[in-house]
């Protein structure tokens, strides 16, 4: 019989296995230390010592956990454990995001068009149930891995408790002068029929029809340069976006920037003189002659003639016209544009919108109405051809922003909104300089980073971040619990209304909002302190989800200290 080497060797004996066999072994081992209740007892045991509390930034109940989610938990498990070993008591309540629009566009696609019939507290059902089954799952997925916490209890944003404190933060913000309601240009998701934050668009690059475009000037030329006088004057704009020309209402001009009158063809062309000789070639413009140079300020408030439309357009300053590319000439569409907009508004010009949530062009000439924005850009364009206005149109791949949940191209779309302003004095503050935004880099600035160059990075974004749209056009999230006066439109500010609003929220959450418990909240004889108005409606947006977020610590170490 052959003689097995390993017997000559003298290696010491265990009951160990040979295989850890750990797909048997660690479901075993974890339901040992769940009736044991090892995280409760781990809590008891360093009962006063000093705390550390690591938040839970809440995961998406919007599926099973994945790579990014295991990640994140297994860190905050791995700092919570070695600071519990530490010597610390370092509690863990995990928790989950359950409103907004991932949840909200799973559940539309299974409701399908039956969605369309049903009201939105039942919306809200079918929304809540979805986000709660993959909670439990992820809780168990979670567990599973082996992190530690209170589990059994974890907050989530669905909850009553959790919904009253969102609807409470925004009314510290709404009763301190910070949140108002109006009309601004925002970005507009059009696949998922919503407003979005800056935060929640990202820029990938997209291929955008752009062309040339000229709009004939109607006052006395002479008024610009007398070297132009009887002379047949035009201005070149150029876009990427031709589908905003209907809504093209003023040509903007650099202030300071010098423009030329070139001549060709028997007409003449202002266009930038730093850009004079590529526009030329791009419009083909044959043998140009300088005939005239001038500021950009020469042609403020002058009228030009829309290309197709029967419409002045004024001539405009603006410091955002760039010399990089284009024309030097930029034309102005408020109601699509956030620079636009403000344009718009020193100047008076309309910045109505005939552009509907799904991106439908609305009320305008039969070559384009009903058709969406991006299959819009060719029959404007070719109706400008047929006007004669086109002098130059190509392909341009550029960065462009996109919805970053759904990845599809946004737009700028002016509709009433509700915002966050950043430049509102604080409440006994230094003075006007003391606003939101100084405060928050004031803070910022108290905060050890880590890694150090997180400040620098939140610091820039809060230094640049315009006022914040918390408004969203969707079902399943914190309704902004306010009324309105149906006669002027104006909201209601009135702190005892709006605490009852609070109390009901806390009682029977959010949903409330949209039965009519909710209508019962105004007093007998409530009247609109604008106008007087008697009736009250309800608002029906909701809140952006990272103002709900925003609230979790709020939520949870203000209302549970231990």
């Amino acid at each position: 019989m052959p003689l097995e080497l390993k017997a000559t060797i003298n290696l010491p004996k265990t009951a160990f296995p040979m295989k850890a066999n750990l797909p048997q072994n660690e479901p075993k081992m974890l339901e040992r230390w769940g009736q044991m209740g090892i995280y409760e007892r781990i809590r008891e045991a360093r009962k006063g010592a000093p705390r550390y509390i690591l938040h839970d930034g809440p995961p998406y109940t919007s599926g099973p956990i994945h790579m990014g989610t295991a990640l994140n938990k297994c860190l905050k498990d791995f700092i919570v454990k070695s600071k519990t070993m530490a010597g610390f008591d370092a509690p863990y309540v995990p928790g989950w995001d359950c409103h907004g629009l991932p949840i909200e566009i799973k559940v539309d696609k299974e409701l399908g068009g039956k969605k369309l019939q049903m009201r939105p507290t039942d919306v809200r059902a079918e929304c809540r149930k979805y986000a709660q089954k993959f909670l439990d799952l992820q809780r168990n997925q979670f567990k599973r891995i082996g992190v530690f916490g209170r589990f059994d209890r974890p907050y989530a944003t669905m909850t009553p408790q959790y919904e009253s404190v969102v609807l409470s933060t925004f009314f510290s913000f709404y009763e301190n002068g910070f949140v108002y309601k109006g009309l601004r240009a925002v970005y507009w998701c059009m696949h998922d029929e919503t407003a979005l934050a800056e935060a929640e668009v990202e820029y990938e690059n997209h291929t955008s029809s752009t062309v040339w475009v000229k709009y004939g000037l109607l006052d006395d030329p002479a008024a610009i340069d007398p070297a132009l006088a009887g002379k047949k004057v035009s201005t070149i704009i150029w876009t990427t976006t031709p589908w905003t020309l209907p809504a093209s209402m003023a040509v903007a001009f650099h202030p300071d920037e010098e423009y030329v009158a070139l001549e060709s063809g028997g007409e003449v062309y202002i266009v930038a003189s730093k850009l004079a000789a590529d526009a030329a070639a791009k419009c083909s413009l044959a043998d140009p002659r300088a005939l005239a140079h001038f500021p950009g300020r020469k042609l403020e408030r002058l009228n030009f003639q829309h290309p197709f439309l029967d419409r002045k357009v004024l001539g405009v300053l603006a410091d955002y016209v760039t010399m990089d590319t284009g024309t030097g000439v930029v034309h102005t569409a408020p109601s699509h544009g956030a620079e636009d907009f403000i344009t718009g508004v020193k100047y008076g010009l309309d910045a109505t919108s005939n552009v509907d949530e799904k991106g439908i062009l609305r009320n305008g000439l039969p070559e384009y109405t009903g058709k969406r924005v991006w299959e819009a850009n060719q029959p404007i364009t070719d109706l400008v051809r047929s006007r004669g206005a086109l002098l130059h149109t190509e392909k341009t791949e550029h960065s462009y922003p996109h919805c970053w949940r759904c990845h599809n191209p946004v737009i700028f779309r002016a509709t009433e909104q509700w915002f966050i302003s950043m430049e509102t004095p604080m409440p006994g503050g230094a003075g006007k300089n003391d606003t939101l935004r100084t405060r928050t880099l004031e803070e910022i600035k108290k905060v050890k980073w880590d890694p150090a160059w997180g400040e620098e990075r939140l610091s820039n974004m809060i230094q640049t971040r315009p006022d914040w749209c918390i408004s969203r056009q969707r079902v399943w999230g914190v309704p902004i619990a306010v009324f309105l006066c149906e006669a002027c439109g104006k909201p209601l500010n009135d702190h005892a209304v709006n605490q009852k609003v609070v109390e009901l929220f806390a009682k029977s959450g959010a949903d409330a909002w949209f039965t009519a418990e909710s209508d019962t909240i105004l007093p007998e004889g409530t009247k609109c302190p604008h106008c007087g108005g008697a009736k009250f409606e309800k608002e029906t947006d909701i809140f952006d989800v990272w103002l709900e977020s925003g609230t979790s610590y709020r939520a949870l170490v203000d209302y549970e200290p231990d």
